[in-house]
């Protein structure tokens, strides 16, 4: 047989007839258009029943006794569950990880036990034939309640008087981390200015147009647990899912059909998801769970609550010689599990003047509990904050020295050609283009246009404001994010390619589709690295029976790691196929090569057999084959970030906006973005999701926030009172790009699911204190509301 191992060694961006590059539409569109999607909702089995949920209406409150008799007696309930009886169904779990020392938590019980620790904790399920009768019946239970004092505000959550949520932990802090790199005390004393600040990020949640959703069922004929989930993680809920029901985990098969958005809020594990696949182990029937939008808002994650005390000094020349940070964050009565609820600290302490060359750097980051829903990770994790503060800082020194904003980054970055580098926190930085992203920003924006515009409108008492924000983003995430913590998230992902009979191709992947357009950048890799057209592709994701391990999509790690997976493992699909064409054509097969759906000749490209035929070959005549030989035209191959723990993208953000001083309303004149996310696999989708990302974090900046009373009660849980932004009131975002592929792969992707939401916030209030800063006025809360703008203005 002939030695193949050094053939096929073209770079897959060097293909001819490649797509990678190509603005190719999403493959499902007219699929979900047509209204064909199938969501969690839209599962139908038979026998099904529907769980409904009675929700503590306390924050912290101890369950003296729950009277269900009523309720189990109510027309169409099949069984009544308190937390006690499922507590010995499913175990409880602790969301903490090894890797962030002194991180603790409570365990948590899929439904409370002794007691609840935020309003809208799930305590009771009653499971009927129809949705609304376990709702009617939830109202027959008689439930006795000791109400126990409430933590909400984050600020007094450690002072020695504030009761505690959990005695047995000692106190309410969950964890605690300190850092100081360089010498920060000799800097800040030989500064020329030291400026100090506190900025306030908002508590918001990421709103999922699909609500989350699951349908478990279980055979007890093959003991077998099928879960339909509305998830980005499928092989992660298998493993816990298993884990916390006691079951082999090769006997739960988790289904991830069509999702309705996801945004890092369908990443996580919920107790009423684990109650509602225990309840179908116990009922050996179907039960369906299908959040409803009050249930969201109280019981999805929220993130972002976080007070930073930021301080910086800067010589008068412009150098930033020292950042120093103290973030206070409180994520709710528990740690969510798997991922904890310390990484988004843990990224501000991490990133934070990330961006600059100055080494001197501490950081603080304190996590405290407190009686409100559980935070945790949602789109851009701790990016927001991060850059927020990073920015203001960056332009507090500006300001204070009479320096254009433009002119210290400028003088501060960190120089394209200096990298790799470390960072004061210790992460290796690869490949990153903050100044080549800086220059096209200020080319697209005209910065120097728009400063004389500025200046034009400030003398007819007109307010406009310019801002930048530079930004860096932590994609392709290896083992070092969770994995070596000892959380079961795979930090690789695995890809299966088959060629049929007929010369078609189907690539089978743990990354999950949420809307991104996962679907087709998988697609295309596949495609370009077996050398056949992108209507020969069929992809199949989601499915833990059939998709080789994977993480699945968060983190901005489909393109970069999944993609990745799919490109080797289609050049090794192309290595069998013209094996064996070279020995049907009776050739070196080192001289064959894919293209357009053909074995062809590498030098002149004519084509000498299609793909069909040899799938035909090879499945029905393989008598005509050697003897000796065996085909092989299935191929799995993984792949796993190995050089660098993290593919780290770039780029940089500019705002120009007017404000009117009399409403305090803003009016966006201008938003760019430049982004570097290494190769641009599709520039539409890439495009997209800066889009998107920059809409999402300027909900956030302006918008939303999720109101508590100083009981722990929720205030605005529904869409009239939680404001999102809407279409009219967006900015036109325009996007370009700067490529630095990461050498950490042959495909050289990055991640860029999070770069717009990132760097949103902070683009925003710096445009905003630009605006401002002629009428002494100075914003650092979010939302950035028209009545903390007439505010900072002594308007009101």
């Amino acid at each position: 047989m002939p030695d193949t191992k050094s053939m096929i060694k073209d770079h897959v961006l060097d293909r001819p007839n490649s797509y990678i590059g190509r603005s190719v539409p999403r493959p499902n569109a007219k699929r979900l258009l047509a209204g064909r999607g199938t969501f969690t909702d839209d599962v139908k089995l038979p026998r099904l029943t529907h769980v409904a949920f009675l929700r503590s209406t306390y924050a912290h409150a101890e369950i003296v006794s729950i009277d269900v008799s009523e309720a189990k007696e109510s027309e169409g309930v099949v069984a009544v569950v308190t937390g006690p009886e499922m507590a010995e169904v499913c175990s409880p779990w602790v969301g903490v990880l090894t890797h962030l020392e002194g991180l603790k938590s409570a365990p948590q019980h899929a439904l409370a036990v002794k007691k609840a620790s935020w309003q809208g904790e799930p305590v009771v399920a009653v499971v009927a034939n129809t949705r609304a009768q376990a709702e009617d019946a939830i109202e027959l239970i008689d439930i006795e309640w000791k109400e126990l004092p409430v933590v909400a505000d984050m600020e007094t959550a450690l002072d020695p008087e504030t009761p505690l949520i959990h005695p047995e932990l000692g106190d309410n802090l969950a964890w605690q981390r300190d850092l100081d790199a360089g010498d920060v005390d000799t800097a800040f004393a030989n500064a020329d200015h030291v400026i100090e600040e506190t900025y306030i990020s908002n508590r918001h949640t990421g709103v999922c147009l699909e609500t989350r959703g699951i349908v478990a069922d279980y055979n007890p004929g093959e003991d077998q647990l099928t879960i339909y989930h509305s998830t980005q993680a499928p092989h992660m809920m298998q493993s816990l899912f298993a884990k916390h029901l006691n079951i082999e985990e090769h006997k739960v098969r988790v289904i991830c059909k069509d999702v309705g958005g996801s945004y890092g809020i369908k990443v996580h594990s919920y107790p009423d998801e684990y109650a509602t696949v225990a309840l179908a182990y116990m009922l050996k029937r179907p039960v369906k769970f299908i959040a409803d939008r009050l249930e969201s808002f109280t019981s999805d994650i929220h993130a972002r609550d976080h007070r930073v005390k930021t301080k910086v000094a800067v010589s008068n020349e412009g150098e930033i010689q020292a950042f120093e940070i103290d973030d206070l964050t409180g994520i709710g009565p528990y740690s969510v599990y798997p991922r904890t609820s310390g990484i988004e600290a843990n990224q501000v302490v991490n990133l934070t003047g990330g961006q600059y060359t100055n080494p001197n750097y501490r950081a603080r980051a304190q996590v405290v509990l407190q009686n409100k829903s559980p935070m945790c990770q949602y789109r851009a994790v701790g990016h927001p904050i991060l850059t927020l503060i990073t920015e203001g800082m960056v332009d507090d020194a500006a300001r204070k020295i009479g320096m254009d904003p433009l002119e210290i980054r400028r003088k501060n970055l960190v120089p394209d050609d200096a990298y790799p580098t470390t960072a004061p926190s210790g992460l290796p930085f690869e490949n990153l283009s903050h100044h080549a992203s800086l220059y096209k920003l200020v080319e697209m924006m005209d910065y120097d246009g728009l400063r004389k515009d500025q200046a034009e409108a400030r003398e007819q008492g007109i307010y406009r404001g310019i801002g930048l924000a530079t930004f860096i983003e932590v994609t392709n995430p290896g083992p070092a994010f969770y994995g070596v913590g000892g959380a079961p998230i795979s930090a690789q992902d695995g890809a299966t390619m088959r060629l049929d009979a007929k010369g078609n191709v189907i690539v089978e992947i743990g990354v999950t589709e949420q809307g991104q357009g996962a679907e087709a950048v998988v697609a295309q890799c596949a495609a370009t690295a077996l050398g056949v057209s992108m209507d020969k592709i069929k992809v199949i994701a989601g499915d833990t029976d059939i998709t080789p391990y994977g993480g699945g999509t968060w983190g901005s790690r489909a393109a970069g790691i999944g993609g990745e997976a799919v490109v080797q493992v289609g050049k090794a699909l192309r290595q069998n196929i013209v094996e064996v064409a070279g020995i049907m054509l009776q050739c070196d097969p080192s001289t064959l090569d894919i293209r357009e759906n053909n074995v062809v000749d590498l030098a002149d490209g004519n084509e000498r057999m299609a793909l069909a035929e040899v799938g035909r070959v090879c499945y029905y005549r393989p008598d005509t084959l050697p003897k000796d030989y065996q085909s092989e035209l299935v191929v799995t191959r993984h792949y796993v970030p190995k050089q660098f723990p993290f593919a780290f993208t770039n780029g940089v953000q500019g705002c120009y906006l007017e404000v009117d001083t009399n409403t305090g309303f803003i009016t966006f004149k201008k938003y760019v973005v430049v982004e570097d996310c290494g190769t641009v696999i599709n520039p539409l989708l890439v495009d997209e999701q800066v889009r998107g990302g920059v809409i999402q974090g300027l909900g956030g900046a302006l918008y939303e926030e999720c109101l508590y009373s100083d009981e722990g009660q929720f205030l605005n849980g529904t869409m009239a009172d939680y404001l999102v932004p809407m279409a009219a009131e967006m900015p036109d975002v325009e996007v370009g790009h700067v490529e630095s592929p990461t050498l950490d792969s042959e495909l050289g992707a990055k991640g860029a699911g999070e770069a717009g939401t990132g760097g949103a916030p902070a683009v925003v209030m710096n445009a905003l204190n630009d605006a401002l800063e002629p009428l002494g006025g100075k914003v650092t809360i979010q939302p950035f509301t028209p009545e903390r703008i007439l505010q900072a203005i002594g308007k009101i």
